[in-house]
């Protein structure tokens, strides 16, 4: 059973986990509209992965007998300075994320909350990952700077990312 502040706070994530997806699909209509159809590719993907972790988050709350509170959902930005500029918000909304996740740990922790430490886990896990793919993304656009053939190139590998739901 999950106590009313950690029930709160799974309410909270979820929203985030919502607004990050609202997010990433204005990233992808963005990039879309500038003509990099790989991004615009791999932001669906990010949002249709976020979709995933919100719902992961309402399951858990109807399965523990908690009560599910949507909430409004913040709109995100529209426009974006450049492709590094998306993938700099990402990687620092990404980092806001880890730091709400590991509190959420902390919570479960303290409250001897075991089934809910154990299923935050999975999310710990899924941060270390989501930072790593920023960063590396990030790394690669610093490289090629303002060569547009390197901005194509990574565009091109971009568009070959596809959603695979995580197996349980």
């Amino acid at each position: 059973m999950l106590s009313d502040k950690m029930l709160d706070m799974l309410n909270t994530q979820l929203n985030k986990e919502l607004y990050s997806a609202y997010l990433y699909l204005s990233m992808s209509a963005y990039s879309t509209y500038i003509g990099l159809k790989g991004f615009a590719n791999w932001f669906m993907v990010q949002y249709q992965e976020e979709m995933f972790h919100a719902m992961k988050i309402y399951d858990y709350i109807n399965a523990q007998g908690g009560q599910v509170k949507l909430k409004a959902i913040d709109q995100p930005p529209g426009e974006f300075e450049s492709p590094l500029d998306m993938f700099e918000k990402t990687l620092a909304h990404e980092q806001f994320i880890t730091r709400s996740i590991n509190e959420l740990v902390e919570l479960a922790i303290a409250e001897k909350d075991h089934a809910t430490s154990i299923f935050l886990q999975w999310f710990v896990t899924e941060q270390i990952e989501e930072e790593a793919n920023d960063n590396e993304i990030i790394a690669r656009l610093k490289l090629i700077g303002k060569d547009g053939n390197g901005l194509i190139m990574l565009d091109r590998e971009l568009a070959t990312r596809v959603f695979t739901p995580p197996k349980e």
